[in-house]
């Protein structure tokens, strides 16, 4: 798994470094790419002058100016005419390259000779990325005045970027992987574009988002039995993906006009409980205790015009497809990421969507061998068949009770598991002897049914001893029998906006905050195998740790990923010891321990 990964971050990097060299290059922060300073020409007059770094501008109409104490009252600002651009976000506006210099008249009271001025800006770089509105502050003293030769006593200037990102300025882009993959979508060529995200998707195939997928396609196929021909699982099969990769980029599409994540609102108890039902029941009926068919009467209506459709319902099955990619496929990666960012910031649905469609054909292209050769390892009519279904009809329930996993409590799934292993066990005959001479196979089945069976004791009693992960279930008793274990990472919830400033502010050394979610499967894995490494747990011991639990994707929840502009779990942000987040570290997606720790290593500096 970790290297897979490795191999999606070494892909981004050699794409990114194919692409132009204004679209390679990080962003700068802002208050480097529009450096200001200000001064006092006169008691009645300041200069503002900002220095716009190459690649970057500024918008003229975005200029805000604010004074402290009250009582300073400031007038129009006189700036030279900017250049017109056709802005993808704002229309027609005017900008600013280079050198601006501003005259702002000032007013003040009688006896204040010094006051605070605030200058807020907003501007963009030309790789692709819009910064929020930006604070940048200068104390003026209008005692001072410029030296002979257009010197002068220039202010000491201090920067204060606003946190918010606004729909239009997704400013934390540029650091991480999925602004990188932003980046590429808009400088790069399309076929290039579409050919990463096809790579993108073949990785993504191989995680644990899509692995429930596999059983429900290939139970699918196996439960239309021998009759079904190479070439109808071929169409099944296509149909499946096709749905998928279409829902995908429909719902991608949506998630980056609105900000906000479809699928997140379909994890609850009735969407997973409902969708669980249908796998149990599919799963039934491979077991043989009834078979899912429509009413005899029904079925003689639609014979004449049905004989055609005979080892499966095209649409019963994109159906599966569409349901699949909201319900069992929630997890951001970066790539979805990445394409999610480009569509919010450009408006561009036309290539984030074929970018995410063919990321979905990507990730569905093992799924079409998989159903392929479902159908061609089935036997004629026999044992090996029922063997088979009954197969499947297991992985049907274990996907059942893996899609109810975020919404009921951790004893009901680990008892869940040990039931289902328990009795997958004893039908693979484990408690039965073997005939004396018994051949090669049937031991081989009895040894899986032991297996099974000892694994699921092992479940049923870590789960009675306090246990509530089906990877570890006795994990709990060698805690106990072992003084001296590391502990787990301790998080503090914040559950607002207000709350995380207010929490952010007070910190007084580097914050790390973690968005996630029960029904977030990468979020699991970053905490079974990237917290929980003792490397990684030292240097976590020395932040601040904050937890964004956006389970319920209520309002505060979605107010707090529209912060960030993320648009769902796993996403780390990272804040300095002054409280300004770090652009530049943000992980969205699943990271492994050791790069992490490197990230660690950077936020602690």
């Amino acid at each position: 798994m970790q290297r897979l990964f490795a191999l999606l971050a070494v892909l981004a990097g050699l794409f990114a470094a194919s692409l132009p060299a204004a679209a390679a290059n990080d962003p700068i922060r802002p208050e480097e790419a529009f450096a200001m300073s200000a001064r006092a020409l006169d008691a009645e007059t300041v200069e503002v002058v900002f220095e716009v770094a190459k690649a970057y501008y500024l918008y003229g109409d975005k200029f805000r100016f604010a004074a402290e104490p009250e009582g300073v009252i400031l007038g129009e600002p006189q700036r030279p005419p900017g250049k017109i651009k056709n802005d993808e976000f704002f229309g027609d506006v005017e900008t600013y390259r280079g050198t601006l210099k501003m005259l702002l008249p000032v007013k003040a009271p009688e006896g204040v000779t010094r006051f605070r001025l605030t200058v807020t800006s907003q501007g963009c770089w030309d790789g692709g990325i819009c910064y929020p509105p930006t604070a940048q502050h200068a104390d003026i003293d209008l005692t001072a005045r410029p030296a002979a030769g257009g010197g002068g006593f220039l202010s000491r200037v201090t920067a204060a970027p606003e946190s918010p990102f606004s729909g239009n300025a997704p400013g934390a882009a540029g650091g991480d992987e999925s602004g990188r993959i932003a980046g590429m979508l808009k400088g790069a060529s399309v076929p290039l574009v579409l050919a990463s995200f096809f790579g993108f998707g073949l990785l993504l195939a191989f995680t644990p988002c899509t692995f429930p997928m596999i059983p429900i396609l290939s139970g699918i196929i196996v439960g239309h039995g021998h009759h079904i021909s190479r070439v109808r699982a071929g169409v099944l099969s296509g149909a499946y993906v096709l749905a998928m990769a279409v829902t995908y980029a429909a719902a991608g599409v949506a998630a980056g006009m609105s900000g906000t994540l479809l699928s997140a609102a379909l994890q609850n108890v009735w969407v997973l409980g409902g969708f669980a039902l249908v796998f149990v029941l599919l799963s039934l009926s491979m077991f043989g205790f009834y078979e899912l068919q429509l009413p005899s009467a029904l079925q003689s209506r639609l014979s004449t015009t049905a004989s055609h459709q005979k080892g499966g319902s095209l649409g019963g099955v994109m159906t599966m497809g569409v349901l699949s990619a909201l319900i069992v496929g929630p997890c951001v990666a970066a790539p979805l990421a990445g394409a999610l960012l480009y569509i919010a910031q450009t408006g561009d649905a036309m290539l984030g969507g074929a970018a995410l469609f063919v990321m979905a054909l990507g990730m569905g292209a093992p799924l079409i061998v998989v159903g392929v050769a479902a159908r061609s390892v089935l036997p004629k009519v026999g044992p090996w068949m029922e063997g088979v279904r009954k197969a499947f009809g297991v992985m049907l329930l274990a996907v059942a009770v893996w899609l109810v996993t975020p919404v009921v409590p951790g004893l009901v799934v680990m008892l869940a598991w040990a039931a289902l292993l328990v009795f997958s066990g004893i039908f693979l005959h484990a408690l039965d002897p073997l005939p004396p001479h018994a051949k090669g196979w049937p031991r081989f089945w009895k040894g899986v049914g032991v297996v099974m069976l000892l694994a699921g004791a092992a479940m049923l009693v870590g789960a009675l001893a306090g246990s509530r992960d089906p990877l570890q279930p006795l994990a709990v008793l060698r805690a106990q029998a072992t003084p001296g274990v590391t502990a787990q990472p301790q998080f503090q919830k914040v559950a607002t906006v207000a709350e995380l400033d207010a929490r952010v502010a007070a910190a007084g050394r580097p914050v790390m905050l973690d968005f996630y979610a029960d029904w977030c499967v990468s979020c699991k894995e970053m905490e079974r195998f990237t917290f929980s490494d003792p490397a990684v747990q030292a240097r976590m011991g020395q932040m601040l740790l904050l937890k964004a639990d956006v389970t319920a994707n209520n309002e505060h929840d979605k107010a707090l990923l529209k912060r960030f502009n993320l648009f769902g779990p796993p996403g780390i942000i990272f804040f300095d010891a002054a409280g300004a987040e770090r652009n530049d570290l943000r992980v969205v997606g699943f990271m492994p321990a050791e790069p992490f720790g490197r990230i660690l290593d950077k936020a602690l500096r």
